[in-house]
């Protein structure tokens, strides 16, 4: 069974058609990469899977649930996380506070109400920060971080809550070659935890650890398949005049 099934996934602004139809399986510990130009429908497609946005036509499932309209906290719940372009961390708490507070989204109220949280999710939370290379940061700012830390700590926030599925879009906009290359090595050892669906531009970063791409162009799928395949895709080549 699929970890995430859409089938004629269809999104429209009024007169715009931003998805027209779509077709994308992933499955269990799978990096999918979603390519294509700006205006393609990409974010859309994220946003639709999310919940952020619902869809005017098609279907989602999600472990093989019908999850089409049911709300974003319901499809955490289920075990989908996303992470958005625009950083979207708490720039007044600590770096700590951060990922304590996307680890207490799992406790019950009780427990947060005695504050026993705190002290009981320490290791889990320095745990994380060490992985993503901000244990020395955790008493700092959030604000005070680089864009690529800050994109780092994000990624972090959203592996606190143990997804099934992560949907990170464009995580390497705005970093340098530097941070992207450590963006790279910080996301190759999740596919021992889950699997990705992730929007990027940079093509030589996303096809080094990406296992299947799909490549869409005016809300429609061009083509869909391992990476030499849409390497080798007349029809991607044809839409974008070279080769991926």
């Amino acid at each position: 069974m699929a970890l995430l099934e859409v089938r004629g996934l269809t999104k429209a602004f009024g007169s715009l058609v931003a998805l027209g139809g779509v077709d994308l399986t992933i499955g269990e510990n799978e990096f999918h990469g979603l390519i294509g130009p700006n205006g393609s429908g990409k974010s859309t497609l994220m946003r639709c899977v999310a919940g952020a946005e619902l869809p005017s036509a098609g279907i989602v499932r999600f472990v093989g649930r019908d999850i089409t309209a049911a709300a974003p906290a319901k499809r955490a719940r289920a075990g989908l996380a996303l992470k958005f372009q625009i950083t979207s961390v708490f720039p007044a708490l600590t770096v700590y506070d951060n990922v304590l507070l996307a680890l207490q989204a799992g406790s019950s109220t009780t427990s947060l109400l005695l504050s026993r949280t705190r002290e009981a999710l320490r290791e889990r939370v320095m745990h994380l920060l060490e992985r993503f290379h901000l244990a020395q940061r955790c008493a700092d700012r959030a604000a005070v971080l680089s864009h690529g830390q800050q994109q780092w700590l994000e990624i972090a926030m959203a592996l606190a809550c143990t997804p099934r599925l992560l949907l990170l879009d464009e995580p390497t906009a705005g970093m340098s070659l530097e941070e992207r290359r450590i963006t790279g090595e910080l996301l190759t050892p999740m596919k021992n935890e889950c699997s990705l669906l992730i929007v990027e531009h940079d093509l030589d970063f996303i096809r080094n650890f990406c296992d299947f791409l799909t490549v869409l162009d005016q809300g429609e799928v061009i083509d869909s398949g391992t990476v030499s395949q849409i390497q080798n895709s007349r029809e991607v080549r044809e839409v974008y005049h070279i080769c991926v």
